[in-house]
């Protein structure tokens, strides 16, 4: 290591070292113009700048201020008689503002009943459509169960009613006769 000059210590130290985290190359002049921060300010710094920023003060103060201004203004014009500190042209301009505000709030009262009243449709025709299919089903499922009852009926000695069996089967001959 002693025989080695500094440009050969440089290299070996690879992209661990600390002459890596400086990308500048050595015909780059170092930019003194500009001061940095302090290694405390820089900590402490936030990607928020709005924690203090001077101006923005500055305009909060002069809004209150107005504000203040505009509030002793009003409370004068009203002691000294008259109804309100704002002019005819800004009260209809506020009649009509809530005027809007109202029919705003009316139409969508009137939209959400709407919507509500199609949807309570909607629910009512679909419990009817199941309701009517429930019964089909039932139905179906009676006849097959006396069907199954007559079809499977057996005498004291254990034979097979044919009574019930050929009359089904005049059922379905005749039937397959009118649908052809």
């Amino acid at each position: 290591m002693k025989n080695r000059t500094p440009n050969e210590e440089r290299k070996g130290k690879g992209i661990g070292g600390p002459e890596s985290v400086n990308m500048k190359t050595r015909n780059q002049k170092p930019n003194n113009t500009r001061k940095g921060l302090s290694l405390e300010a820089f900590a402490h710094a936030r990607s928020n700048r709005s924690h203090y920023n001077p101006a923005s003060i500055k305009k909060q103060q002069e809004f209150y201020k107005n504000a203040k201004y505009v509030s002793k203004f009003k409370k004068s014009m009203k002691q000294q008689g008259l109804s309100s500190a704002s002019t005819p042209r800004e009260d209809e301009m506020n009649k009509k503002n809530k005027k809007s505000q109202n029919k705003a709030k009316v139409s969508l009262r009137e939209m959400y009943e709407k919507k509500r009243e199609e949807e309570e449709k909607a629910r009512i025709e679909k419990e009817a459509i199941i309701q009517a299919k429930k019964e089909e089903r039932d139905k179906a499922n009676a006849r097959r169960k006396a069907t199954r009852e007559k079809m499977y009926k057996k005498t004291r000695t254990g034979q097979p009613v044919m009574k019930y069996r050929i009359e089904h089967l005049l059922e379905t001959i005749q039937g397959s006769k009118t649908h052809s």
